[in-house]
């Protein structure tokens, strides 16, 4: 299981990125949502769904869970 976040920052597009613990694009502490921990990043997505209607995985550590 990993520890997954979400952005507060939204993208240029709207959508706030899922990012998995120990990924080069994580926020900083201050612009982070802890999700929880997730066996993978389709849960992840679901809880950041919660917080915010636009949300999208890292390419870079949540690539499953990743739409252009």
């Amino acid at each position: 299981m990993a520890k997954y976040y979400v952005n507060k920052n939204a993208q240029e597009n709207g959508d706030h990125e899922v990012h998995k613990f120990g990924c080069f694009w994580l926020p900083k502490v201050e612009n982070r949502i802890y999700l929880g921990n997730f066996t993978n990043c389709k849960d992840a997505v679901k809880e950041a769904k919660k917080h915010y209607n636009k949300v999208n995985g890292c390419y870079h550590c949540s690539r499953a869970c990743h739409t252009s």
